[in-house]
């Protein structure tokens, strides 16, 4: 538990008589279930920012389930973003410990009449992050209506004490009430409600997946895009993921972090608690990880998917080439090829020799900490989606891909004597502008970028990411050894063999 801690923390008064068409509201504004909104248009798209979605979770609002916003009179001003929830700072971001940030923004086409919706949930380890962050233009004018969503994070989000009731996963009940929202609303902005698809990345599809398990979500969404985590953690005999973190925790985990958390802020009661500032709770330890035994996620989902017990629609899933070159010099800073042996037999015992021969400090430029980080990739990432997309395949479509693109430009700047090749969420920028972003990507970069969000949009529209003018690619079928899935790369999109690249029969076989 201490070494999970530990790296958690390191890692409208204007035409009030006119109803609003869907999507065609002249001068940008637009009629939402509390009040009109007033966005702004820039080339094909139409932009609207810092939408409340409910209210914000101040005073005893705190840890407790979204409640509608209150409606507002007048045109309200949706021309830049809501606070960020609160957390520390990082990625050129400041940090925030302003509550009231439950806010949503919509990016649509300049005219859209039933157009497919994606909803995108931000990553961030579910301790950072913010819908704003993701400019979606580029999507918009391929005919999608995005909405991007804050949520409550860290101990704001994901927090249990006892009485308090359904805990441990409140930011994943921020984003079904955003997904309610959207049913309720997204007409106006010429989104079709009967066609939604959640996506995230990381830590956000980390709550695609619970999404995907969650009872609450039932009928909210129609398809699912989940990049950077597979839905479940696999561990084979006695062979453990470096990271060996859970992606959900027994309830009872979070009520005993939350008496923690109380004891270092000198108090007893929940009252005592919400009485306490933000920002004491953002210095205090943090277990961002939903919970499950509540109504929110009333089962294991590590049970419930093989099982089959989740919400039955098509996915889009995949992970980076090389996932583990931003988390290998969290975990591993500093490992010399002196500690390497003695590393891996830490933490592998007996099975130590046989991974060292497979993972030599030669083909790693002599660095330790770059081995470490592609042992991770194959253990920790390649070898639980092979085994989710398999399991998801027995009951539904699934498309999977791996972003190939060893010279993109990492999200965030590596330290030196790391390569980072095609790291975690270094396909970012290839369907989304980021906000503040200096970086820009090559002529080759963005071709591919073009085909992905043309893949993407085909999906969130279809539920198939083939179209015309697009490579085929083949969807994942029950019971299929093929080791092939959709590799995206500046070179050329192909069939690209995961079970050889990331050594997945041998890890298998341990």
């Amino acid at each position: 538990m201490r070494r999970l801690l530990g790296f958690m923390l390191v890692v409208c008064g204007l035409a009030l008589g006119v109803p609003a068409a869907a999507g065609t509201s002249a001068g940008g504004v637009v009629r939402t279930d509390a009040g009109w909104v007033r966005g702004t248009t820039s080339g094909e798209a139409r932009v609207y920012e810092g939408i409340p979605y409910a209210a914000p979770p101040v005073g005893d609002l705190r840890w407790h389930s979204p409640v509608a916003p209150r409606p507002w009179s007048g045109v309200r001003d949706a021309t830049r973003p809501g606070n960020r929830c609160p957390q520390a700072a990082g990625l050129g971001q400041p940090a925030s410990d302003t509550e009231d940030c439950l806010y949503l923004n919509v990016t649509a086409p300049r005219t859209a009449f039933r157009a497919p919706v994606l909803v995108w949930v931000h990553g961030g380890g579910l301790m950072s992050g913010a819908g704003s962050d993701y400019l979606a233009s580029r999507l918009a004018t391929r005919g999608l209506v995005v909405v991007t969503v804050n949520y409550r994070l860290g101990n704001l989000g994901f927090f249990g004490f006892p009485g308090l009731a359904d805990g441990g996963a409140f930011g994943i009940e921020d984003q079904q009430a955003a997904l309610r929202w959207v049913q309720r609303n997204i007409r106006a902005f010429g989104g079709d409600p009967r066609n939604v698809t959640v996506a995230g990345e990381s830590g956000g599809a980390h709550s695609v997946c619970a999404q995907l398990m969650s009872p609450g979500a039932a009928g909210l969404f129609h398809r699912a895009i989940a990049q950077s985590s597979a839905c479940t953690v696999s561990a084979h005999g006695d062979v453990r993921p470096l990271l060996d973190v859970p992606l959900f925790v027994p309830y009872e985990w979070h009520v005993g972090h939350g008496q923690t958390v109380a004891a270092e802020l000198g108090c007893t009661t929940l009252e005592c608690l919400r009485d306490k500032p933000a920002a004491d709770l953002l210095a205090a330890p943090t277990f961002p990880l939903p919970a499950w035994g509540t109504a929110v996620l009333p089962s294991d989902p590590a049970v419930a998917l093989p099982a089959g017990d989740y919400h039955h629609v098509p996915l889009l899933t995949g992970i980076t080439r090389d996932e583990g070159t931003l988390f290998g010099p969290l975990l591993v800073p500093g490992l010399t090829p002196e500690q390497y042996p003695a590393a891996l037999a830490t933490q592998f015992g007996a099975h130590a020799p046989a991974i060292e021969a497979r993972y030599p400090l030669g083909e790693y430029g002599g660095s330790a900490v770059q081995a470490a980080s592609a042992i991770m990739s194959d253990l920790d990432w390649a070898l639980p989606q092979w085994v989710a997309d398999r399991t998801f395949a027995e009951e539904v479509p699934v498309y999977a891909y791996e972003f190939l693109d060893r010279t993109a430009p990492p999200i965030p700047d590596f330290p030196a004597g790391v390569e980072p090749l095609a790291a975690h969420g270094s396909e970012l920028r290839y369907l989304f502008d980021l906000r503040g972003d200096e970086v820009t990507l090559t002529p080759s970069q963005r071709r591919l970028g073009d085909r992905m969000m043309s893949y993407w949009t085909r999906f969130a529209a279809t539920g198939n990411p083939n179209g015309f003018g697009l490579p085929r690619w083949p969807r994942v079928t029950a019971g299929d050894e093929t080791p092939y899935v959709q590799g995206l790369d500046v070179r050329r999109i192909r069939a690209f063999d995961r079970v050889e690249a990331h050594q997945l029969e041998f890890w298998a076989s341990l």
